[in-house]
């Protein structure tokens, strides 16, 4: 059996989206920029698929522009907001996502900011009265904080960030990658200046994402060379990818509550069956708080022993793809800079199990026995 645990890193593609991608790649692959009937059917396709995400997040198509993913999304909302608005302060959490820390720590090593950590409590959820006093006491600022974090799935109050932000002219930057299609996002209701967002997330291609601009922001293009994207993105767009990105973005919308329901019950099973079988089992942050955790994600402490530290490397033997945090460096397995604030015992084992609605009870029922194999204490460790 193989098992796919790691939806947090990239999800398998809705079927639906796989068809509709690959018939438009036969048909309809005129340059969108192009005046001729081919490049104009293009253009139609991009400019449906952004009405599609902006009807999605009850905002206007022109607030939404298409990117190559999250990355490059969040990286043009940090370096753009702050450096085109002439902003010298910035405030983030320490656990925020790499694409959100190292374009802000880079612009502070270039003296063109100073970066404020907002102080966290032990499940990483931020400290409200902290944003207060660092937005009171210092000039106009640029605040990036994520929705949901991708690790240990702690949801911020993001709404509450806004009311904040706007009540001391600051930009507010959300980094919305892990919610984007799995809870709902009224931008009418949200004082939010960029939001971003990742088709491979929600069961889309890879490669292609969107981010948000607030009407009350003026930015220059990240990228020059070309008029694209209304002058604000230059490059040929990815026209069957981002028909792709709205297509599983609408269908993963369309059945959000049902999904939610199925893929909780799969953690709240997970977790119970981990308890029932290992003793000295811990949940990472706020887990087992369902509502203030991402449904999708279950980050698990084990105990440490002589087989737990090759957990990862086991499972992946016995076919279990999960991860030891991010996924997200490049296959890189130096330790998570989110488990190191969030997680007392350093010693222990961490593991990040995501869900999708792809997943099963066998699946789930497989993985817990293949753990116990390897997290079970064996003679050795007993002394």
């Amino acid at each position: 059996m193989r098992v796919y645990l790691d939806n947090a890193a990239t999800t398998a593609m809705a079927p639906e989206v796989i068809d509709l991608m690959s018939d438009m790649m036969k048909s309809d692959y005129a340059n969108p920029s192009s005046i001729h009937h081919g490049g104009r059917k293009s253009r139609i396709i991009i400019e449906k698929s952004r009405k599609t995400v902006a009807n999605l997040l009850n905002t206007s198509p022109g607030n939404i522009f298409f990117t190559s993913g999250g990355t490059e999304a969040d990286n043009m909302a940090i370096r753009c907001g702050i450096l085109d608005n002439n902003i010298t302060h910035a405030i983030t959490s320490s656990i925020s996502h790499k694409a959100v820390l190292y374009p802000l720590e880079e612009l502070r090593e270039k003296k063109l900011i100073s970066l404020s950590y907002i102080k966290l409590d032990d499940n990483g959820r931020i400290d409200l009265n902290d944003l207060d006093q660092l937005l009171q006491n210092n000039p106009r600022t640029f605040v990036s904080i994520m929705h949901a974090n991708n690790e240990i799935g702690t949801i911020q109050p993001i709404k509450e960030i806004g009311l904040l932000c706007k009540k001391y002219n600051a930009i507010f930057h959300s980094d919305t990658v892990q919610t984007m299609a799995h809870y709902a996002i009224d931008l009418q209701e949200i004082e939010v200046d960029f939001i971003t967002g990742s088709a491979h997330k929600f069961h889309g291609p890879k490669g292609v994402g969107f981010i948000y601009i607030g009407d009350n922001i003026k930015i220059r293009p990240f990228i020059s060379g070309g008029s694209q994207e209304r002058n604000m993105r230059a490059g040929t767009e990815n026209v069957h990818a981002i028909a792709g990105l709205a297509s599983a973005m609408e269908l993963s919308c369309s059945t959000m509550d049902e999904d939610k329901r199925y893929i909780l019950d799969l953690k709240k099973y997970m977790i119970q069956e981990l308890k029932n079988n290992l003793n000295d089992i811990s949940f990472n942050a706020a887990c087992t708080d369902y509502e203030n955790s991402l449904f999708k994600i279950l980050s698990v402490s084990f105990p440490k022993n002589s087989s737990s530290e090759m957990l990862l490397f086991n499972l992946d033997i016995m076919g279990i793809s999960c991860s030891g945090g991010s996924a997200c460096s490049a296959g890189h397995m130096s330790g998570s800079h989110v488990l190191d604030k969030v997680c007392k015992d350093q010693s222990r084992t961490g593991v990040r199990f995501s869900f999708s609605k792809y997943n099963t009870k066998e699946e789930i029922d497989f993985t817990i026995k293949s753990c116990l194999l390897y997290t079970s204490p064996s003679p050795r460790d007993r002394g």
